[in-house]
């Protein structure tokens, strides 16, 4: 009974606000499910950031179409008493365009930023799978990032 008191309360709280759900009737969520084109993807941080994409808004052909310009960025982080580094950040950017198919007029636009890291102890192998990895999150976390920004912007896209 409390939890429903409480739900009750919050929810009056949100709509009190002008909170719209963002895939809900008013909310501008739903103009870009399945509706936003990527590049074919030509590399592999490529086609982590696309996969992620479109497993959250569906693989879109159009009205619109999202440039994304990525920069990537690796530091040591940790080192051993001889010098070896133990530990790596990984930085990403993600400068971000969303224009109708076939022009340049940015109707969204912006930049995010994200980091990773992972540990360089072990072997090799086992270095380079732990970098691929932290690559492959990276550009998860980019990805989301883009899509909430997207998401938080719809309500602006023409209907």
């Amino acid at each position: 009974m409390l939890f429903s008191l409480g739900a009750l309360v919050v929810s009056g709280g949100l709509s009190a606000c002008g909170f719209t759900p963002v895939y809900g009737p008013q909310g501008g969520g739903g103009r870009l499910l399945n509706a936003v084109a990527l590049a074919e993807p030509e590399n592999r941080a490529d086609y982590d950031f696309r996969s992620r994409f479109e497993e959250r808004l569906g693989r879109g052909t159009g009205p619109y179409e999202l440039t994304v310009n990525r920069s990537l960025s690796s530091r040591g982080l940790g080192s051993l008493s001889d010098g070896q580094t133990t530990r790596y950040r990984l930085t990403g950017r993600a400068n971000y365009r969303l224009s109708p198919v076939g022009s340049d007029i940015a109707l969204i636009e912006g930049y995010t930023d994200a980091f990773t890291s992972y540990s360089a102890t072990g072997s090799t192998v086992a270095t380079q799978t732990a970098e691929r990895d932290a690559r492959r999150r990276l550009m998860v976390i980019l990805a989301d990032q883009v899509i909430d920004r997207l998401l938080i912007d719809a309500d602006k896209l023409p209907r």
